[in-house]
């Protein structure tokens, strides 16, 4: 055949390339328009990988990702600063393999969340989960919270109970109080979280990547192995937050006081904290934690740093499986 006689054929399969192009296309962008994510009203969950947004009585919308079977046992996530749901991904892939729903949410002014200018408090964050569990109609979830997402937990139990708790869990999570006081000696100075403040005015983008790269995995310790897409991730994370929100969220998540929201708890708690954690020290918030929540279970890992939901995935991964089936 000779070049000529080959021009109708290729034309043929550049057609078919580009219309198999749109097509998977149209397909891979049909669930963002399908009503689901603007809905106040979730539809009901029919099993498979979703998503969607609700929307709290003072309009903001939060957005959240449903995975594994419906019917599934609940287990909900809250994140930390200044991250989104994406960084429990890893807890979320193992769990609902195991056969439980897997949701977390974007909190507002994270992520794919609104980006409200006020109410950047623990009080309004405790709020949205409500929000959340209300419209989604959850019962007897387990609540894990990380880091902020502890704080969010804790102040979501002090104010609203646990009617649709059954079981709940702080990882890394700054409760009882993270700030130094006359009352909490052990508490970090108000140096570093003006620090923290300073930094994000300054140039927040390269905070988060001093961050990540640094005490937040303890990828600044001697033996360790630091890994650039972990780095990465929490980088495009924290630049997906408000800028606003993410400044306000340093004093939600340094100043706010748990204790008696801890002491509020009555179902059964994990806590779990590495020993080498540089950014929320493990003796005024683990252990202190673990004191004031009756009955709590403490699990310490040696030599772990604040990330431990990325650097030791695995374990906490069989930790919470252990928790759960208990």
């Amino acid at each position: 055949m000779s070049p000529q006689d080959s021009k109708p054929i290729d034309e043929t399969r550049r057609r078919l390339l580009i219309a198999g192009t749109a097509a998977g296309a149209a397909l891979a962008v049909a669930p963002l328009f399908d009503g689901t994510a603007a809905s106040a009203s979730p539809p009901a969950r029919t099993g498979g990988r979703t998503m969607g947004t609700i929307t709290t009585k003072d309009g903001v919308q939060i957005y959240y990702k449903d995975w594994g079977p419906a019917k599934g046992e609940p287990v909900v996530f809250s994140h930390g600063w200044p991250l989104n749901a994406d960084s429990w991904e890893a807890q979320m892939f193992f769990l609902a393999d195991k056969g439980y729903r897997c949701i977390a949410h974007d909190r507002r002014g994270h992520g794919r969340s609104s980006q409200p200018w006020d109410g950047n408090d623990m009080d309004h964050y405790a709020d949205d989960l409500a929000a959340l569990l209300d419209q989604l109609d959850i019962k007897g979830a387990a609540l894990f919270g990380f880091s902020t997402g502890g704080g969010e937990v804790a102040r979501y139990i002090g104010r609203h109970g646990t009617k649709r708790v059954r079981k709940a869990g702080l990882i890394s999570a700054v409760p009882p109080l993270m700030l130094r006081t006359a009352a909490n000696p052990g508490g970090l100075p108000i140096d570093v979280f003006d620090g923290l403040r300073a930094g994000s005015v300054a140039n927040r983008a390269q905070l988060y990547r001093d961050i990540a790269s640094g005490p937040f995995y303890g990828y600044n310790r001697p033996d360790a192995k630091p890994s650039a897409g972990i780095i990465d991730t929490f980088w495009m994370q924290g630049m997906m937050a408000g800028h606003k929100n993410a400044y306000d969220s340093i004093a939600a998540f340094s100043a706010t006081d748990f204790t008696e929201d801890l002491k509020k708890f009555d179902v059964p708690t994990l806590v779990v904290h590495g020993d080498d954690d540089q950014i929320v020290p493990i003796d005024a918030a683990g252990r202190a934690s673990a004191k004031l929540v009756k009955n709590a279970k403490l699990i310490v890992y040696p030599g772990a740093p604040h990330g431990l939901a990325d650097t030791h995935k695995d374990k906490l991964n069989a930790d919470l499986l252990e928790f759960l089936k208990s």
